[in-house]
């Protein structure tokens, strides 16, 4: 499942509080395209998916159709050992793995404002000793807004701009929300939870369950988290007035020393959902603290070591097993698309790719 140095590629909006809300669910689901059977004219594929989301956003040559603003970050997975019990993968020995990972803001623009959106995401590439790797995509919502592919293609549809206004119906996405209840947690979520100040300070969520499968063949579910040693803080008035202020603060921290985080791995109970992203397990679940997350260097996206990654969460190494989510296999092939034409853009025009990756990093 590993892809060599050209990995396979990667997550709501009306006015006020609710067009917030609106906006991540849009940009965040912008990824997930509906691969089983997708061969087939009268299913969904991840070009009609992705299609309808350049439509709907805009397409910016040369750009990650989702998460096109970030910035590329390295350093090295520290494991303690305590991920042993629950797989066999080499990740989990005692030692350092080296990571190569991007911070990023959803949504389509690369010129867009930190502010646009209350989500941050992390996706992180760990290259293990044998040449196995373990991709991940996070953000910083700790569920998701839909269930299935066919549910975010009927919100993306939705949420298509009206042309008189450039902006989502809000009638049609309350129509969308009232015939999908099960939305009703993520709004709920990001309702209640203001954006970060920091990169730095924010947790991070797998979202999705995968199967570790340990020594003796034993099989866990598990989620997973990345959860900050700094403390939590909300964006200041002046960082709210600032377009750029995630990179230029992670730049600022970093010159001071490295930033952490801690691998925590949530095991699922026997009636757990595994294949529902909209529904969190309890928090009386069992924990287990694998090791430390240790970034110390970040670099441009334009030829930082993450350009050319796609950081699809089905590359797994063997002791890590994807479940029957349906949005996983949706990701992969959806992120595998997104990289094909973003990288085909910027081949056959590099300028235009520079001129806007100018602009972003100078506003």
């Amino acid at each position: 499942m590993t892809e060599p140095s050209s990995p396979a590629p990667r997550p709501i909006c009306v006015p006020c509080r609710a067009a917030a809300i609106v906006a991540v669910v849009g940009v965040l689901a912008g990824g997930f395209a509906y691969a089983a059977g997708w061969l087939t004219p009268q299913r969904l594929s991840a070009d009609m998916v992705i299609d309808t989301f350049e439509s709907n956003a805009g397409i910016h040559e040369g750009f990650r159709r989702n998460h096109a603003k970030g910035l590329c970050v390295d350093g090295y997975f520290e494991s303690n050992g305590n991920g042993v019990a629950l797989s066999k993968a080499a990740v989990f020995a005692p030692g350092r793995t080296p990571v190569t990972g991007r911070f990023a803001i959803p949504g389509p623009n690369p010129t867009a404002s930190d502010n646009s959106v209350p989500i941050r995401s992390m996706a992180l590439m760990l290259t293990l000793a044998d040449g196995e790797q373990w991709r991940m995509g996070m953000n910083t919502t700790p569920l998701f807004a839909v269930r299935t592919p066919q549910e975010f293609y009927e919100q993306l549809a939705a949420s298509r701009p009206d042309p008189a206004t450039g902006k989502p119906d809000p009638a049609k996405l309350q129509a969308f929300f009232a015939a999908h209840p099960d939305t009703q947690p993520f709004r709920d979520w990001v309702k209640g939870h203001p954006p970060s100040s920091s990169y730095a300070n924010a947790a991070y969520y797998g979202i999705n369950a995968f199967y570790f499968v340990d020594a003796h063949g034993q099989r866990s579910a598990v989620r997973w988290s990345m959860q900050p040693e700094l403390p939590f803080d909300v964006v200041s008035d002046k960082e709210k007035g600032e377009a750029n202020y995630l990179a230029a603060e992670l730049y600022d921290r970093l010159q001071k020393g490295p930033v952490r985080w801690h691998l925590l791995l949530t095991v699922a109970e026997p009636g757990d959902p595994i294949d529902d992203a909209t529904r969190q397990w309890p928090a009386t679940r069992k924990q287990v603290d694998a090791g430390t997350l240790v970034l110390s260097r970040a670099s441009s996206q334009d030829d930082g070591a993450c350009r050319d990654i796609n950081f699809d969460p089905t590359v797994l190494p063997a002791g890590i097993e994807t479940s029957g989510d349906p949005l996983l296999a949706a990701r992969s092939a959806a992120y595998a698309l997104s990289y094909k034409r973003r990288t085909r853009e910027e081949a056959l025009n590099p300028a235009q790719h520079a001129e806007t990756s100018h602009e972003a990093r100078s506003r």
